[in-house]
């Protein structure tokens, strides 16, 4: 190694110990990029450690409630996250002026798909390029948004090093991709497992130092891209065996089979075998996106997945088996689907929770009303819900409201609905999620997905 190499060396360890020191001193000053469903309970769990966190985001209203002390998520509560704005453990702003005098910045932007089901990185583009316009020499950075595996190496590295810093010497790099579960109330920021890969060692020990001060468990691997493949890998695990489930419900509706009877009873085998289970599709801010940015990874390797294409397909098509078991059941009752009154019961893409993106509900609601139906909802979750040009209003739940309605359609299993006043008050039940499984009286109105 020649001098000049081991005085970079020398130098990059010198300001990765001071920045470790930092952060077990708590003095450290942390910034969080995207106050969503990872960002706000991640900033929450450095506020309790001690930590003072700068919260940016574009969005001026999430910034303003911050700013209040006023949660806009279920999983952080408002009495709390008031207390550390009031503490000034918790800020929050929309630009990155911040930026110079942060220590740490971890960027929780959003990773969506382009319309042809292609990765778009704009989020992270742009603000990786606001980081590096106001890069200084001993800052951490790592990405926790989920991506495919060279995102942190190939297309951020290269970004934050127009700044003239060189990453594992100036600056440490990492990639720590983020395991959020809205609503769990077992598994939470803290004691879910954290992995973290970076792009050099020195880095990783910097980024797992950065970790361990809230996370109860840090799982350190080989390289950023190591990192990256965990999580798509995690996500595209549950898509394929909910494709699996799914493609078991169509072929049982085939059959005249209960495709619940038949995993109910499957489920009870004590090994080789964990529970999945079918619906109307797949929503939230990853199984129906993830997969895919993996799917894409693979094709510019010359390498296909077959598997993630083919329960991408079948998970996308349970809308479509919804409308066609909904149409079945008024065309058994001699009703035509252009005078057709529908009521779907939960547009969120998960139960007790007031999410509503990717939801396969908001696509069963666009093919119902192509159909000619008149479509209504309820969600305790969701008062009211932009359809176009129009904004539907949740109905309130009457016996006289609901027994107006043709059909009704679960579709979001919320737990604050009595199933079995719903049962016993309407005319007939399309029920996606075996949501009435202990209704006893009137199961002849039910008809399981």
């Amino acid at each position: 190694m020649t001098n000049s190499a081991l005085s970079m060396t020398a130098s990059a360890t010198s300001l990765a110990n001071q920045l470790i020191d930092k952060f077990r001193t708590r003095e450290a000053l942390i910034g969080v990029v995207g106050m969503g469903y990872v960002g706000l309970p991640f900033a929450v769990e450095k506020a309790r450690v001690g930590f003072r966190v700068i919260g940016i985001d574009q969005n001026p209203r999430r910034v303003a409630a911050l700013s209040r002390g006023e949660s806009y998520i279920s999983d952080v509560d408002s009495k709390e996250l008031k207390r550390w704005v009031d503490e000034g453990k918790i800020q929050a702003t929309v630009n990155f002026d911040n930026v110079p005098s942060l220590d740490a910045i971890v960027i929780c932007v959003p990773t969506p798909l382009t319309k042809h089901l292609t990765p778009d990185l704009q989020y992270v583009e742009n603000v990786t390029r606001e980081i590096a316009k106001r890069l200084r020499p001993g800052q951490f950075i790592s990405l926790e948004s989920t991506t495919y595996p060279g995102t942190t190496e190939e297309v951020m590295l290269p970004i934050l090093e127009t700044s003239g810093l060189k990453a594992g010497v100036d600056f440490f790099l990492a990639h720590s991709p983020e395991r959020v579960d809205p609503g769990n109330k077992r598994y939470t920021t803290k004691n879910t497992s954290k992995v973290v890969g970076a792009i050099d060692p020195i880095s990783l020990k910097v980024a797992v130092a950065f970790y361990e001060q809230t996370i109860q468990k840090v799982v350190p691997v080989s390289s950023a891209a190591t990192a990256e493949l965990v999580k798509v890998f995690e996500n595209t695990f549950r898509a394929v065996n909910i494709a699996l489930v799914n493609e078991l419900a169509l072929l049982c509706d085939r059959m005249g089979l209960n495709v619940w009877e038949v995993l109910d009873a499957a489920f009870t085998k004590p090994f080789g075998i964990m529970p999945f289970y079918p619906g109307p599709g797949v929503g939230g801010h990853c199984i129906p996106v993830d997969p895919h940015y993996l799917e894409w990874k693979a094709k510019s390797l010359n390498f296909s997945t077959h598997f993630i294409a083919l329960a991408g397909e079948i998970n996308r098509r349970m809308p479509e088996f919804v409308r066609e078991k909904a149409i079945r059941l008024l065309n058994r009752e001699g009703i035509a689907t252009t005078k057709a009154k529908v009521l779907i019961m939960g547009v969120t893409y998960k139960k007790d929770l007031a999410d509503c993106r990717e939801s396969p509900a908001l696509e069963v609601m666009r093919l119902l009303q192509r159909d000619g139906m008149v479509v209504a909802y309820h969600d305790p979750y969701i008062p009211s819900l932009a359809d176009g040009d129009r904004v539907l209003e949740s109905v309130e739940l009457s016996p006289d409201v609901v027994s107006d309605f043709d059909l009704v359609i679960i579709v979001t299993d919320h737990s604050n609905i009595d199933y079995t006043w719903l049962v016993e008050n309407a005319r007939q039940i399309l029920d996606t999620r075996n949501a009435t499984k202990n209704v006893t009286r009137y199961r002849e109105r039910i008809t399981l997905l």
